[in-house]
């Protein structure tokens, strides 16, 4: 070894530069090399695995003397001849800094501290030698220089950054310093120096030779380190602290042992003025002076076993104690040491085999230890104690050795899963070994904790894992970071990183605490960790905060989020955020679960932050509008909305474009909600009372004050987010806010009207001199008190001097009641104190407008006179209460079912008539025009008309619309507008003719009788012209009505009958009926066979297409003069009965009769009972009135089968 010969052959040459190499530096990413070219003055930046120059780093203006790389690799500082420094991006190579004046000649030397806070630079002759100190912040001088009256060669922090040695030329000395306070404290001769990667050591270049010192006592180690023949310009030791290597004028590189101080390697490179070694130790770089390249060389060849073991090439290892083997075939300890290797390459069977063999060549303790780690691997525990027993007769008694040997038996029986064991023995060892060094045993009890809670937290057993990694980082046992040098054995044995053990604990207890799902513990744990670790390794250790621990954080705040544990999030987050490593996705997270938290302001600046992160976010815009919608700070919600859609609009990516389909535009809501607020409105009232201000409001006003109001706003701002509409909840945010209450009560006396309110609060004094307006304050308050922000009544809500707006709320009075939320029965006439019945007695049963105001609203209550509720019956609606219907019912005769089942139709009108027939109106016409609503009909208004007229135009809508003919069964005088409709609506006051219905029983009875007599085809044909009748129809007042007519052959007054003195009682005959007495007001031409006349007189039996029993046809909705402002029968709980039930009295329509022969004689056999009839007389024009009687005609035919081929079966246009 003595006589190596030089290798003259690099594995690779860096060529670019035009002047000298003066220095080479490698990146800690082990991808990129650093150079200087004096006299280029470029810096060249390389890619380590290309040999390619990634940049050529120019803006020196002399010659480049000096480089230094900062530890974390963030940061490149150069100095040149001119005495300049220059500070570059440590990734991209870009200045940034200009060219700093730091000295007035050469800056010969650089160097950062250990956190690249500092940086030291040695200046050159003509000022006489000067150390500066600069911040890396601010690049200003930091403190005072250190000064000679020579040329400073080089200067270098320690590892801790505690010491500065400082070398100078001219005295060939090596000046050791404390940066902080300037003072000296060794004084060592050398011109260059390195310190070890511990510090213990510092390496110093005196001329030809390498001196070695002691840091702790400043004592020379050994004798100076000879082999060079020329000065020494370079030195470099290796990354694990085992080489050295130093380059001479004498044109060689020599690599050095550091444990032997004994040259292991030599390579031939002329002038080589800088050296360097790789990050990963493997190979070592030289810049020459003269050839103007950079050299790489490889070391694996030098490297020993041991070496190979500590940097774990293992394979290398292997190869080597192979080597010594094959040349020493006895060297025991060779295959004892390759036993450790295949044990640590898991290859079992060859390290024990390798183990055995050391045995047998001569036991010793290292051969049976091997033996006992190989066993322990291939699972064979039993065996394994019994080596280590034996390996304990080869320690001499030694404590030390024996507890270094306890301890590998523990942690080989540890390995092979024996933990408990492998812990008790350990911890027996204070009591086995209690005169030795405890730290060893400390070392490795907290390194086997800290495996324990490796494995605990791979299991799943957090609180396990927390428990063994809190023991380790509370433990002292290292607080050495030069740890894994002291203990190299155990790192070689068992491959154990103790450098970064501290480390590892401290974030895999983080680790624990977030699987644990405690963060506040976690991040607990990271500040101590912050706190506990060397600056050395807190570079390392912020790029795991910023890596491992934020995904790690980020993965369980996303886990929190997802599973809405949204404090646990924020927390998390905000973790991330206090790392200040947090990107635009953690903002936009936090700012969701504040969203969740309702922290609306919180969230706000979440999503704000993102925006100044990226003012193109659509995200952070998103994020904002649902914090200011959250905030009720709507118009800058839509207004932020807006901006997000036009960033969606104009992104390029065409992914992220698709996305504004999810999205409307504020503009198309708010079309949306005002068609809905049209269709709303077109069921309402034209204006209403605002029960909040006491005004009056028409429609827009009332758009106007929604479209100002925060729910509008909400909608609005809500909506925008989804792709569609949401009509359905447009629909009832708009119904909630636009409905509205109605009153319903009686006139008495002054009331207020449009014109004494319009433009005035109902609330204020100035209106109390107005009639009723007490009443109509406590209305309003009463609906607003009730949560509606509308009211209408009819005194004040109707400009009753326009006749357009009169006829429009005549005609829709009760659609606007039936929508309306509430309809409020103010019954002036009952005192609070007034008990059962009074409702039923309240005048308000009497009146005309009542009777739609109660029947056409859903939801009605009824309030005393002190405004509280009738009987204090708090039911929700009264028309739900058993008690106060049955009042009503009391009242006006109509029943809950009734209520419960109408609908506004045609249908049933004689019923819908007896109904009204009691109520009286102020206006006569009125009586009329309250009842459109109860048809669905609309009819022009025209107050002065009179009641007759009035009466008779609906009740000729109904006929002509409906066909439904029940109207025209009524008693008293006939109206001027048609003989067969009254004068007065109190004609049907009397209940509707109901006739008894013949049994089933007799009716099958006299079918059959009828079959044996042979009827059937005449009774068929009779059925057929029947059904061809027309409807019953008006026109021009004129009623054209479908009957059968019986010719009247006598009238004769009879005298002494009790009748009132204005009427008249008559006896008459036609042909085919039995005898009739009618009683009448009007004086009837008295005519018999003698005595005949040339008027006719016809009694008809309306026709009732009931009695066809024809199978029943779907029913389709009837028309309607309110067209959608009626509801659909769906709303209501029962269908109509038959226009026709009530009329005729028979028996209901067969669904299965389907033989028309059958259907004929039932007809037949209804035909001969008892019918209402008229009595018409013919005019002189050759139409017919109706004499009107005062009581019902009933007539019936004497032998139906010998009459029925007689029966006059016609349409008789009536006056």
């Amino acid at each position: 070894m003595s006589q190596l010969t030089p290798n003259t052959i690099p594995i690779r040459t860096f060529e670019d530069h035009k002047g000298h190499i003066t220095v080479v530096a490698v990146f800690p990413d082990k991808r990129r090399m650093i150079s200087t070219g004096s006299d280029d003055k470029t810096l060249r930046l390389w890619d380590l695995e290309t040999g390619v120059v990634l940049k050529k780093m120019e803006g020196h203006s002399r010659e480049v003397w000096a480089l230094a790389i900062s530890r974390d690799g963030k940061m490149i500082v150069s100095g040149d001849r001119n005495g300049q420094v220059i500070a570059w991006h440590g990734e991209t190579g870009e200045s940034i800094t200009q060219p700093i004046k730091a000295h007035f000649n050469v800056v010969k030397s650089v160097d950062f501290c250990p956190d690249g806070t500092v940086l030291a630079t040695a200046g050159g002759s003509y000022d006489c030698g000067t150390v500066k100190f600069w911040s890396t912040k601010t690049w200003q001088m930091q403190g005072d220089p250190i000064e000679w009256g020579t040329f400073v060669e080089c200067v270098r922090y320690s590892p801790s950054g505690e010491l500065l040695a400082i070398a100078t030329t001219v005295d060939d000395h090596i000046h050791i310093y404390n940066p902080d306070t300037k003072e000296r404290v060794a004084y060592l001769a050398g011109h260059e120096a390195w310190w070890t990667p511990d510090g213990t050591r510092l390496l110093v270049g005196n001329r030809n030779d390498i001196l070695e010192w002691d840091t702790s006592t400043w004592q020379q180690v050994g004798s100076p380190w000879k082999g060079h023949t020329n000065e020494i310009k370079a030195i470099a030791i290796h990354p694990t602290g085992t080489l050295v290597a130093s380059a001479s004028n004498d044109e060689h590189v020599r690599i050095w042992r550091l444990l032997d101080q004994r040259t292991v390697a030599i390579f031939q490179h002329s002038y080589a003025k800088c050296v360097t070694f790789s990050m990963d130790g493997k190979h070592i770089l030289s810049g020459g002076l003269l050839d103007r390249k950079i050299l790489e060389w490889t070391i694996i060849a030098i490297t020993t076993a041991c070496d190979a073991c500590l940097t774990g090439d293992l394979s290398i290892a292997e190869e080597l104690l192979t080597q010594d083997i094959h040349t020493n075939a006895d060297d025991f300890t060779s295959y004892a040491n390759r036993s450790f290797v295949m044990a640590r390459k898991h290859d079992l069977d060859h390290a024990l085999e390798d183990a055995i063999t050391s045995i047998n060549i001569r036991p010793s303790l290292i051969g049976f230890i091997s033996k006992g780690i190989a066993l322990c691997g291939k699972g064979h525990v039993r065996e394994a104690r019994v080596a280590f027993d034996v390996a304990s007769m080869f320690t001499n008694q030694d404590s030390e050795i024996n507890q270094f040997l306890l301890l590998i038996k523990a942690i080989a029986l540890f390995n092979a899963d024996q933990h408990e064991e492998a812990m008790l023995l350990i911890q027996d060892l204070a009591a086995a070994c209690p005169n030795v060094d405890p730290l060893p045993r400390r070392v490795v009890e907290i390194y086997l904790h800290v495996q324990l809670g490796i494995k605990a937290l791979d299991d799943a057993r957090h609180d396990e894992a927390i428990d063994h990694f809190t023991v380790a980082v509370n433990s002292t046992a290292f607080s050495s970071k030069y740890i894994h040098l002291i203990y190299e054995d155990l790192v070689m044995l068992f491959g154990w990183d103790l450098e970064s053990l501290l480390l590892t604990t401290h974030q895999k207890r983080c680790q624990a605490f977030l699987s644990a799902g405690k963060p506040d513990e976690a991040l607990e744990a990271h500040k101590y960790m912050m706190d506990a670790i060397d600056e050395t390794v807190k570079a390392s250790c912020l790029d795991w905060s910023n890596g491992e621990f934020y995904v790690l954080c980020t993965a369980n705040g996303d886990s929190a989020l997802a599973t809405n544990d949204y404090d646990k999030a924020i927390h998390l987050y905000s973790a991330i955020i206090n790392l200040n490593s947090a990107s635009d996705v953690v903002f936009a997270n936090r700012s969701k679960a504040k969203l969740g938290k309702m922290l609306w302001t919180e969230a706000l600046l979440d999503a704000q932050k993102l925006i100044e992160l990226d003012s193109l976010s659509y995200l952070g815009h998103n994020l904002k509008h649902a914090a200011l919608h959250g905030a009720q700070r709507y118009d800058e919600a839509i207004e932020t909305f807006q901006t997000m859609l036009s960033i969606l609009d104009n992104v390029p990516d065409v992914q992220t474009r698709k996305l504004r389909q999810q999205y409307l535009r504020p503009s198309e809501v708010e079309r949306a909600v005002r068609r809905v607020i049209d269709a709303q409105l077109d069921n309402a009232p034209l204006r209403v009372l605002d029960t909040t201000t006491g005004l009056l409001c028409d429609r827009e006003t009332q758009i106007d004050t929604f479209k100002m109001s925060m729910l509008y706003k909400e909608l609005v701002s809500s909506t925008i987010t989804h792709a569609d509409l949401h009509i359905e909840h447009i629909e009832e945010v708009v119904k909630r806010y636009l409905q509205y209450a109605m009153l319903s009560h009686r006139w008495e006396g002054r009331e207020p009207l449009l014109q004494d309110i319009q433009g005035k609060c109902v609330y204020d004094s100035e209106l109390d001199s107005i009639g009723g307006i007490t009443k109509l304050r406590s209305f309003c308050r009463t609906a607003r008190d009730a949560g509606y922000n509308w009211a209408w009544s009819d005194t004040c809500c109707i400009d009753k001097s326009n006749n357009v707006e009169v006829q429009e709320s005549v005609n829709s009075m009760f659609v606007w009641y039936h929508h309306s939320a509430l309809t409020i029965v103010y019954l002036s006439d009952v005192p609070p104190s007034s008990k059962s019945g009074g409702l039923t007695k309240s005048a308000w049963n009497t009146r005309g407008w009542t009777f739609q105001e109660f029947i056409a609203p859903k939801v009605i209550l009824f309030y005393q006179n002190n405004w509280t509720l009738y009987r204090n019956d708090h039911t929700p609606n009264h028309k739900d209460s058993v008690e106060i219907m049955q009042e009503i019912k009391d009242a006006t005769g109509i029943g809950r079912p009734a209520v419960a089942a109408f609908r506004p139709s045609m249908n049933s009108a004689r019923e819908k008539l007896h109904w009204a027939s009691t109520r009286i109106t102020t206006r006569q016409e009125d009586i009329a025009y309250s009842l459109f609503g109860i048809f669905g009909v609309r009819l022009p208004v025209d107050y002065g008309e009179k009641q007759d007229k009035a009466l008779g135009r609906l009740l000729q809508e109904i006929v002509a619309r409906s066909g439904d003919i029940t109207g025209l069964d009524w008693v008293g005088r006939s109206s001027e507008f048609n003989s067969c409709l009254p004068a007065s609506i109190t004609s049907y006051e009397a209940p509707p003719c109901q006739l008894p219905p013949l049994p089933e029983d007799e009716i099958q009875s006299s079918v059959s009788s009828l079959r044996i007599m042979g009827v059937a085809d005449f009774a068929s044909n009779l059925y057929t012209r029947l059904q061809n009748t027309s409807a019953p129809r008006f026109a021009a007042q004129r009623l054209h009505l479908p009957c059968i007519a019986f010719n009247v052959t006598e009238v004769r007054r009879r005298v002494g009958n009790p009748t009132p003195e204005t009427h008249f009682a008559y006896g008459v005959k036609a042909d085919g009926l039995h005898d009739l007495l009618i009683t009448t007001g009007e004086t009837l031409v008295q005519f018999w066979p003698a005595r005949p006349t040339e008027q006719n007189f016809l009694l008809v039996r309306p026709w009732d297409r009931s009695l066809l029993e024809l199978p029943d046809f779907p029913e389709f909705p009837e028309p309607s003069d309110h067209g959608d402002d009626t509801e659909s029968e769906e709303d209501y709980e029962t269908p109509p009965s038959s226009p026709s039930d009530d009329w005729s009295g028979g028996s209901p329509v067969k669904q299965g009769m389907s033989d028309l022969e059958s259907r004929a004689l039932r007809l037949l056999v209804r035909l001969g009972q008892p019918f209402s009839a008229f009595l018409l007389a013919q005019q002189r024009s050759g139409e017919y009135k109706r004499i009107a009687t005062d009581y019902d005609i009933i007539g019936q035919v004497q032998d139906v089968v010998s009459v029925a081929d007689s029966m006059d079966i016609r349409t008789i246009e009536i006056l």
